[in-house]
């Protein structure tokens, strides 16, 4: 009897909430509209349009990228292709005048495509490499020492043969493609922010839109291509994957003892996640001449990326300031690795799609993608065998090493992410720590020098 009465009692709450949104959703469609503002029952404000459109672009691209054929997944990847395809839809005028019109991205001037390029992108950056040096840390200074010259040279020789098809491709594509738009592909192709923006700012406002134009162009290739480049070649070389993680951890310190008597604010380390990004945006600020001109002329600076990573790589590497303790727990570094990166392919990927179609529009423009894409894909590829055959056969490196070294020099955030997932341990962000910095500096200095010598 106790049990028919509760359920009865049950019924009757879901009775009257359904009576109660129901009388709700009555009174909104017979309420009348205010012609001033045009308010109406669906409200579909700014606020309304970015997160749906985030999390929509997120729950379809983790699916996309769980799609696992032969062992060979695109993983968070998955997530910056199903952002473009978003992106792409949103340029396209099919919304019409009424609530969906907020869903329209006329071009990359509209006010949400500019809020995501800007913070978000931004904060998913400084998230993942935040976390990557806060994993690398502990290891990367002797794992730097032990093999300081190979990652150099190898950084140094994935970034010359990449900028060295551009040059190429400088030389034999039509006139009207100039070096700024292939300054702009080996950009996008090398997935670098740094160098894109180190192209524009060399070029001027004339020809920035080739620029632009070329970076979005050869940016999801080059994005693609690294993420399944670190999965394929362990199988592709029917790697023991047991043997490359002892391998990986050969010559590395033991774990890291730190005094007993450090205090952290909170549990998760985010205090002192916060102090090292204050810290790295501060570091990331500092400008540095390369010429005669001084300040009027190029100048080279590790942006916010660089220095997150390289403050983060530090303070991870001691654990402490003082008394205060840098040593977050494991489990937060992941999520924010993780965050992260969705985040920043997420805006990435959108920011592209919107350009593309606005960039499309004008005449000759089909030739420009075509070539773009042909030799964007050159310049991912050819730096990416390049760089594998060097480091296996002349450097000698373990596989991991090779491959996080790799993504490093190729500056392949979303291709580290899945190096990681592939390896099954986070030491291969040593690797790619090391060669990220030297690789950054180079690409950079590509951009800026094909523009002003060609």
């Amino acid at each position: 009897m106790q049990n028919q009465n509760k359920k009865s009692l049950k019924w009757l709450w879901i009775a009257i909430a359904v009576l109660a949104v129901a009388l709700v959703a009555v009174w909104c469609i017979l309420a009348p509209a205010h012609p001033e503002d045009k308010k109406d029952a669906l409200n579909f404000n700014e606020t309304f349009v970015i997160f749906t459109l985030v999390f929509v672009i997120v729950a379809l691209g983790y699916l996309l990228g769980s799609i696992t054929i032969k062992g060979v997944n695109l993983g968070t990847a998955g997530v910056f292709l199903v952002a473009i395809l978003v992106g792409a839809i949103c340029a396209l005028n099919i919304w019409g005048n009424g609530e969906l019109k907020g869903f329209f991205m006329p071009g990359e001037d509209a006010s949400i495509v500019k809020y995501f390029k800007g913070p978000f992108q931004n904060l998913g950056l400084i998230l993942f490499v935040g976390a990557v040096g806060f994993i690398a840390g502990p290891n990367f200074f002797k794992n730097l020492k032990k093999n300081f010259k190979t990652y150099i040279l190898l950084g140094a020789i994935v970034i010359l043969s990449g900028t060295a098809v551009a040059v190429l491709f400088v030389l034999v594509s039509p006139s009207e493609l100039g070096p700024e738009f292939w300054s702009g592909v080996l950009s996008g192709a090398l997935t670098t922010t740094p160098g894109f923006s180190a192209a524009k700012e060399a070029a001027g406002k004339i020809f920035e839109a080739d620029i632009s134009l070329g970076h979005a162009i050869a940016y999801p290739f080059g994005v693609v291509g690294v993420v399944l480049f670190v999965q394929l070649m362990p199988k592709i070389l029917k790697a023991d994957m047991n043997k490359e993680r002892e391998l990986l951890k050969i010559g590395v310190e033991e774990e890291r003892e730190l005094p007993k008597n450090l205090f952290s604010c909170d549990p998760f380390g985010l205090t002192a996640f916060a102090i090292a990004t204050v810290l790295g945006l501060l570091l990331g600020t500092i400008t540095i001449p390369l010429t005669a001109e001084g300040y009027a002329g190029a100048c080279f600076s590790l942006g916010p990326t660089g220095g997150m990573l390289i403050m983060c790589l530090v303070l991870g590497h001691f654990g402490r300031i003082g008394k205060l303790s840098f040593d977050i727990p494991e489990t937060s570094l992941r999520i924010l690795r993780e965050f992260g990166l969705m985040l920043f392919l997420l805006v990435a990927g959108f920011h592209g799609g919107v350009a593309l179609v606005e960039k499309m529009s004008g005449d000759g423009v089909g030739a420009m993608v075509l070539w773009g894409f042909i030799g964007g894909a050159f310049m991912t590829v050819v730096p990416l065998i390049v760089g594998f055959i060097v480091a296996k056969y002349l450097l000698k490196l373990p596989l991991l090493n090779n491959l996080g070294s790799i993504t490093g020099g190729m500056t392949s955030t979303p291709a580290l992410g899945t190096l990681i997932s592939t390896a099954k341990t986070d030491d291969v962000a040593s690797a790619y720590a090391s060669t990220y910095p030297i690789a950054l500096v180079l690409i950079v200095l590509a951009c800026q020098l094909m523009i002003v010598f060609m």
